[in-house]
């Protein structure tokens, strides 16, 4: 209401004139912003931000941050357990269509000559040979991988996908800070920047004919799909896993384009093809879009320590039967050193110069050189010439040298001297400034940009338009003070042309109608297999903590239940493992114990610890699941209240995620793994409680308490107006078909979903966990409720034990496995 006010009072384009000439009043004339003089393109986006907030930008921040956590945006820091949200400022940065030709010129030229630098150095090394790059560039760097040397990649690149760090100095000129090539991280990010700021400012698209997104991600698509040997081929993203810190872009980009998200322990290599394993069997990869250290790719031709690759992709790769993007051993020139050689190797192998220059660089390992660092050293940023932290700079990062203590600079000289060549001396670079938000106002910031280019099915090279602007958290222009950035913005190209709607959604006679929804890896449907027992499980503690809570100390006057039933509550609450065993029965006992089972952190296996459980696998779900789904997992324990408040929300928050599951997720095999699991996990605790509380000296109260813990309270009231009777409870909770609680029911949906599952023989019969699910209905089938007796119940406990871990054989294939398993389907 706030800002409706303030437009009413002030229309967007005056309140928009005056941020923009108050802005320009207080900062210098390099900023982007007073470069572009009085450009209509910044004029549209304030008044855009204006229309939104009002007189007050706060508002859109907020949204734009919104916006950006409904998409599912995060990132992780090494070494933290938990996401944090994506910054995103609501400023995006414009740049005219005809400035973004050149650096799309540029950064396309770039991406040319490391690919032929690449090819050399992998090759004949004649660049070596000739003197033009010394051999302890090649031969020293660790990122150089002598195994892939003489290995022409699969369509004879290297490099598929690079991305550059560019910076715009104060006389507006653009300059290469550094070069991405092993795993080049950000793509998404800026993919989900441009949502995020599509929905927060809707209109400014159409208004500036901003480039789209979409032709450059189809063009990366369809370059990896060119270099495969199908027609149709297989393309995964490889993930170091969920702990990656940026992992949940990993996700986005794998959804968004329609690729397999693997893990290394998802991928078997077998007679120098790659396969993912499926619970169909293995199925072929054609192209593999890594984010490893290419140096953990595969530990028998590379680091033998690593645990997250895959054991002969190498050779799968070398057979040319495996695209690997980029080719391992293409991070050597990411190496800053390289840096002082790229402007001279332009002029010999392109006979250019080039069109986006280095920030200048100095390697020490040259005589020459090194004595002109040393006798500069306070006007340059001194760095480790090959990413790995030389003596004279401990911590392993760039330093000032005008910074550095007398201490530090003896040490640091001193090292050079006995090892000059892991030290580059750089030009320290001054950074434009562009709008960013500073508390309630906007203030100039120095920002760098990323920008990515792909190769596309004719074997060029695409920029994407745009990429994204790191921004930094204080006003010092410098780049090596900025580091990281504290803050991300949208680079938004636009021109006097309309753009065309490009999507990557094909035209509808384009596409082949299909209903299977595609290949789904084992270790996906054991996450979601396991999601499902998780949540189940945690809403039936709940269940039981709020039996407890409710009747047997919610009461002024003391207990509603008699000690007994209360007694066979705790002990099913300890059963659980949720709590100790408590000191007695008295209201504080069991009032403790009703804590400790729904939020204790100290090792109990409480409701948290559940809900920890079933968070952490929605996190390496996130290509499977709904941002909805994602959120609920994803939200914090109760706080407020006192412990039926909180039990109360949990139960909301159970009853939502079950209601996404059964009503929106489509009935492929990913829901049936997680509906699996859900009754697999609901039949164990029927049976817990019917044992507790249906033996044969059951009281009415124990009947009661049995109902309620199946919520059957209703059904059973509606069916019969008697009062409790064994018989009739058990025969409702256990042997009713029609009952969604009931032990009968839970067993026949599970024998449904396997029945449906792929088999790996075309012989027709039984595998042995639809064989084992049969024998268990077979068992409820042929008893009535007269019969039931604690020892059956205790066998059908034990059978689905057994049965859960068929399935787990059967479909979650682990290590070598399905390497010696007959029978797998190769496709």
């Amino acid at each position: 209401m706030a800002s409706r006010a303030a437009t009413s009072l002030f229309d967007a384009a005056t309140i928009a004139d005056r941020w923009i000439a108050d802005y320009r009043a207080h900062v210098p004339p390099s900023d982007v912003l007073c470069a572009a003089g009085h450009d209509p393109a910044w004029s549209a986006l304030f008044e855009e931000l204006a229309a939104l907030s009002g007189e007050d930008l706060a508002p859109a921040r907020e949204r734009a941050q919104r916006h950006a956590e409904d998409i599912g945006t995060g990132f992780r820091i090494a070494g933290e357990g938990d996401e944090r949200r994506w910054p995103l400022s609501p400023v995006p940065l414009l740049i005219d269509k005809a400035e973004w030709e050149g650096i799309a010129a540029g950064v396309a030229q770039r991406a040319g000559l490391l690919e032929k630098v690449l090819q050399d150095l992998y090759g004949e090394a004649k660049l070596v040979a000739d003197g033009h790059v010394p051999a302890a560039l090649v031969t020293g760097s660790p990122f150089f991988l002598r195994p892939l040397t003489h290995l022409t990649p699969p369509g004879g690149h290297h490099l598929q996908f690079v991305a550059a760090d560019l910076c715009r100095g104060p006389s507006g000129e653009w300059r290469v800070l550094a070069d991405h090539l092993r795993a080049p991280a950000g793509a998404g990010y800026a993919l989900e920047n441009r949502l995020a700021m599509a929905r927060t400012l809707g209109e400014l698209p159409a208004r500036l004919n901003i480039e789209r997104h979409a032709p450059f991600f189809g063009a990366f698509r369809e370059g990896l799909a060119a270099a495969c040997r199908r027609a149709e081929p297989r393309i995964a993203l490889l993930t170091p896993g969920r702990l990656n810190p940026s992992y949940a872009e990993q996700a986005h980009l794998a959804r968004y384009l329609g690729f397999l998200l693997v893990e290394g322990a998802d991928l078997a290599a077998l007679d120098d093809r790659l396969y993912v394993r499926t619970i169909a069997g293995l199925k072929r990869v054609d192209a593999l879009w890594h984010r490893l250290d290419p140096r953990l790719l595969d530990p028998l031709a590379l680091d033998s320590h690593s645990t997250i690759g895959v054991p002969g992709v190498i050779d799968a790769m070398a057979a040319g039967n495996v695209l690997v993007a980029n080719a391992p051993g293409a991070g050597l020139l990411e190496a800053p050193v390289f840096a002082a050689f790229l402007p001279r190797l332009a002029e010999i192998l392109t006979g250019e110069t080039l069109r986006l220059p280095n920030i200048a660089t100095w390697w020490c390992g040259q005589d020459a050189e090194r004595a002109h660092v040393a006798a500069n050293l306070d006007s340059l940023l001194i760095s480790p010439a090959f990413g790995a932290a030389p003596l004279g700079l401990p911590e392993g990062r760039a330093a000032l040298g005008a910074a550095l203590g007398p201490a530090e600079r003896a040490a640091l000289l001193d090292d050079m001297t006995r090892r000059p060549q892991d030290y580059v001396g750089q030009e320290i670079v001054q950074l434009s400034t562009m709008p960013a938000l500073a508390g309630d106002a906007l203030a100039p910031r120095p920002f760098t940009l990323r920008v990515f280019a792909a190769r596309g099915a004719n074997g060029e090279w695409t920029v994407l338009p745009g990429g994204f602007a790191r921004i930094g958290e204080h006003p010092d222009p410098r780049a090596a003070v900025m580091g990281e950035g504290m803050w991300s913005a949208d680079v938004c190209v636009h021109g006097p042309d309309p753009v065309a709607p490009v999507t990557l959604l094909p035209s509808d006679d384009a596409v082949q109608l299909r209903r299977n929804p595609g290949t789904l890896p084992s270790r996906v449907a054991d996450n979601l297999f396991w999601l499902g027992r998780y949540l189940e499980r945690g809403e039936s503690l709940l269940g039981l903590v709020r039996v407890l809570l409710g009747h047997s100390i919610g009461a002024d006057t003391g207990a509603a239940l008699p000690p007994d039933t209360v007694a066979g509550l705790a002990r099913l609450v300890v059963q659980f493992g949720a709590a100790p065993e408590p000191k007695g029965l008295k209201r504080a006992d069991l009032t403790q114990l009703a804590r400790t089972a729904l939020e204790d952190e100290e090792g109990w296996y409480s409701v948290r610890a559940i809900n920890r459980q079933a968070q952490s696998i929605g996190q390496v779900s996130r290509e499977r699941l709904s941002a909805d789904m994602i959120r609920l997992l994803d939200a914090p324990f109760p706080q407020r209240g006192v412990l039926l408040d909180k039990a109360g929300s949990l139960q909301r928050r159970y009853s939502a995620l079950n209601g996404l599951a059964s009503e929106h997720m489509t009935r492929t095999d990913a829901w049936r793994f997680h509906d699996l699991g859900r009754r697999i996990e609901r039949a164990l605790g029927a049976i817990r409680a019917i044992r507790a509380f249906g033996g044969s000296a059951a009281t009415a109260d124990d009947l009661s308490t049995l109902l309620d813990l199946m919520d059957n309270q209703i059904s059973y009231r509606q069916r019969y107006l008697t009062g409790m009777a064994r018989i009739p409870v058990l025969d409702l909770v256990t042997l009713d078909p029609n009952n969604p609680r009931a032990l009968a029911y839970q067993v026949a949906a599970i024998s449904t979903h396997l029945n449906k599952l792929p088999m790996l023989s075309d012989d027709g019969l039984a595998e042995p966990q639809q064989e084992q699910a049969r024998e268990i209905a077979a068992l409820l089938v042929t008893t009535n409720a007269t019969r039931l007796s604690d020892a059956l119940l205790a066998d059908i406990e034990a059978r689905l034990t057994r049965l859960s871990g068929a399935i787990a054989r059967r479909y979650f294939l682990q290590g070598a496995e399905p390497l010696r398993a007959a029978g797998l389907v190769l496709a």
